[in-house]
């Protein structure tokens, strides 16, 4: 059965940094595009970052946090990570994984509806 779980969230101070993983179960996590979205309360979810499938050429990250998130691969592990840094109180959300197979040119997708598999989440809170 394929799953998705992401760990990593936590309370952090403005400026902080934060480490989340999404690991993967029942599949191979390397053929897939991986998605990071979070979503707030009474927002609608975003697109944070993605990362392409095998050996991760391409990525993307949303203007809100280029520069300060890095996302990753380790293949070997099954995992994929976004690194947070610079964390500002509007990152608040709770963080979401998710998995295509779709192969997409040159590029990773930001769009929520190309990805069918999901994590449950973590919660992500920058407060002083």
């Amino acid at each position: 059965q394929l799953q998705l779980v992401e760990s990593g969230g936590g309370l952090v101070q403005p400026g902080g940094s934060l480490r989340l993983s999404c690991a993967a179960s029942g599949f191979t996590l390397s053929y897939y595009t991986i998605g990071w979205f979070r979503q707030d309360p009474g927002k609608e979810r975003e697109g944070v970052s993605c990362i392409s499938s095998r050996s991760g050429d391409y990525t993307n990250y949303a203007d809100s946090v280029k520069g300060r998130f890095a996302i990753s691969r380790d293949n070997a592990m099954n995992t994929v990570y976004l690194q947070l840094n610079s964390l500002k109180p509007e990152d608040t959300a709770t963080y979401y994984c998710a998995a295509t197979r779709h192969e997409f040119f040159r590029r990773c997708s930001l769009d929520a509806r190309d990805f069918g598999a999901w994590g449950p989440g973590t919660e992500v809170t920058v407060s002083s």
